[in-house]
Order: structure tokens, then sequence, then C-alpha cells
């Protein structure tokens, strides 16, 4: 088990963790964006195409639906993924570069709630990667981002095969959670810059 916390100030940052067993991985971290629960929703419709995410190519929103009642909004996508896998992975599992995850995505403006889960469709058969991410307003008009996975190898592979796609899955996990972070932080300051421009003096 691997955990990190960091504080600035006494004011809580950052966590992260990283803990696993002989069947399956376990990753999460948390962070603060310095923006408002609204505006990080916004900017999270505007997340892609992004040059540090270079590995997500294609968004296809499947359904979207409001719950007349609640308000609630409801979105399905399909996100397209790039990623070079090791070539003992395409030799023994097959399948190519082109990857393909199922994204469902609840936002709750009333509440002032949006999660988004997400699990792999490509080599679905040999492995899956959950994913969840919640983004809720702190009390000081921050908003606290939170994203857990879990990955497991879903047949009996012989164990050393296993556990070899599972580390990879986890470490392409890790690279992508870093780097979706650093660019979803640009996404936001540019949509303040935006904002702060057409806005009246």
């Amino acid at each position: 088990t691997f955990s990190l916390r960091i504080t600035c100030r006494g004011t809580f940052v950052l966590s992260l963790s990283l803990r696993s067993r002989s069947d399956m991985h376990f990753f999460s971290q948390s962070y603060n964006y310095e923006h408002s629960w609204s505006h990080v929703v916004l900017g999270m419709w505007h997340k892609y195409p992004n040059p540090k995410c270079t590995h997500v190519i294609s968004i296809d929103v499947v359904d979207r639906t409001v719950d007349p009642q609640t308000g609630i909004i409801r979105t399905e996508r399909i996100l397209g993924c790039k990623q070079k896998a090791p070539g003992w992975i395409v030799k023994l599992f097959g399948g190519s570069e082109d990857a393909y995850v199922r994204e469902i995505i609840f936002v709750d403006p009333v509440q002032q709630n949006a999660s988004i889960t997400s699990v792999n469709l490509s080599l679905s058969q040999f492995a899956t990667c959950f994913e969840r991410i919640e983004y809720a307003p702190t009390h000081d008009n921050r908003t606290t981002f939170t994203q857990t996975a879990e990955i497991q190898a879903r047949m009996a592979l012989w164990r050393s095969a296993s556990d070899g796609l599972e580390q990879w899955l986890v470490q392409r996990f890790e690279q992508n959670a870093h780097l979706g972070k650093l660019g979803f932080t640009d996404v936001l300051r540019a949509l303040e810059e935006r904002q702060m421009a057409t806005s009246p003096a």
C-alpha cells in the first residue's frame, strides 16, 4: 500500500494512494481546484481535445436526457483513445492501438454535484478498468475533485500474463490521470481568462 498526502500552509491540497492485492488494483486521488463548482462543470465539457491528453482522439455523445422532476442531466459518451500497448500484450490478447471507453455523466445543478463513471469497452473480455470521478463544491467556493479506479484481470490467465496486463493498465491509468489533471487545469485557466476578457469593465 502506498499513500501520499500533500499540504500547503496547513491546507489540504492533494491526496494520492495506490494499493493492490493479488487479484485487483485500486487507485485514488483527490485535489482542490481553485475555481467554483459551476466553472469546473462548464470546463468539464471543454476538456477535449487537449494537447496534454493526446491519447483521447474522439468523443461521441450517445444519449443525453434531463430528468423533468430533479433537473439532473445524464449524458452518455463513447471516448475513442489511441494508446500503444507493449508488443507482448498485442500478440497475446490481440487488439490494436485504438481503444474505446464508455462514459456516463450525471450533473445535478440543484445539489451541485457532478459524477462521471467510465469503463473500458476494448479488451473487456480480459480486464476491466472501472473509474469514478466526482466534483463537489467546498465552503470557500473551490471544487474538490475525487477520482477512484479499480483495475482487474477478468479471466483465469496465466498468473504472469494476468499480473503483466494489470501492471500495464495501472501504469497507463496513472500516466493518463496525471496528464488529465494537468490538461484540465489548463482548460479551467483558459476558460477563466476568456470570461475575464469578455466581461464588461
